[in-house]
């Protein structure tokens, strides 16, 4: 029958935590595999929601907007489509992009206007460009790839009474238009709670969610806001009515399909 009894290993093992020495089980990860957790999280094979944005300038002036958001992936790429329907104004607006996992290949994006008749194909440098006089830019509305930065974690910390890792990340690339982000993801949900954004001038914005909480078993941002610090700027994003796996069409997600309006 095998002896049980402290060997060298663990003699080293209980002087080491004695000494505080023992690497911390919440640091277990790299930062990497947390985001690669972000990314691979559940969230069904398509999804649709009414979405209700809020800009609010310096002078807590404020434009609604509302419009349909609909998402289908395509093994590990993915298809987005944003249909304004109020107000009147941007009617029939619509954003369309298709995200790629292959970390060479840039993601095509199209903004079709009704008032020019026109399809707008959004690349390059006007990815960094902000959305409809939001504060997101075409870009952050993106799925960005893990390897696009290179990601440390530097901790963790509470957030509204949720522990969240700590994540610091940085551009892969020259000439990205953030120098580096600190982000915050909740461990429970694996979704990104809060991130800032910075230049070399110092912090951009703020993203923070406000509501979270489970839709047929899938952690669903329910409120999220960018606070735009620079611009003393905001814009609220209230996410109603969401529904995973129901079969969105593909037709949706052409280029044809937008600038005719069709989309229910």
């Amino acid at each position: 029958m095998k002896q049980c009894g402290f060997g060298l290993t663990a003699v080293l093992a209980m002087a080491i935590l004695a000494a505080g020495l023992w690497p911390s089980p919440a640091l277990a990860v790299t930062g990497r595999e947390v985001m690669v957790m972000v990314d691979e999280r559940e969230d069904g094979d398509d999804r649709k929601s009414v979405l209700e944005m809020t800009l609010i300038n310096r002078r807590d002036r404020r434009r609604v907007r509302q419009m349909l958001s609909y998402q289908k992936d395509y093994g590990k790429d993915t298809k987005k489509l944003m249909y304004f329907q109020k107000p009147a104004d941007v009617e029939g607006t619509a954003f369309l992009s298709w995200e790629y996992d292959a970390i060479e290949r840039e993601d095509d994006k199209w903004l079709y206007m009704p008032a020019l008749r026109k399809v707008r194909r959004i690349s390059g440098e006007s990815t960094n460009e902000y959305f409809m006089g939001s504060d997101f830019t075409y870009d952050d509305l993106g799925d960005r790839n893990v390897d696009e930065d290179t990601h440390t974690l530097v901790g963790e910390e509470d957030l509204d009474g949720a522990a969240c890792w700590l994540i610091e990340s940085v551009p892969v690339c020259e000439g990205d238009y953030y120098d580096n982000k600190t982000i915050w993801v909740r461990k429970d949900a694996r979704v990104v709670v809060k991130a800032e954004y910075y230049d070399a001038q110092g912090l951009i914005k703020t993203y923070s969610v406000k509501a979270l909480e489970k839709v047929d078993g899938i952690w669903t941002v329910r409120q999220m806001e960018m606070d735009n610090t620079r611009e003393n700027h905001r814009t609220l994003m209230h996410i109603d009515a969401v529904e995973y796996n129901i079969g969105v069409p593909d037709r949706f997600f052409s280029v044809a399909t937008i600038s005719r309006g069709i989309v229910r």
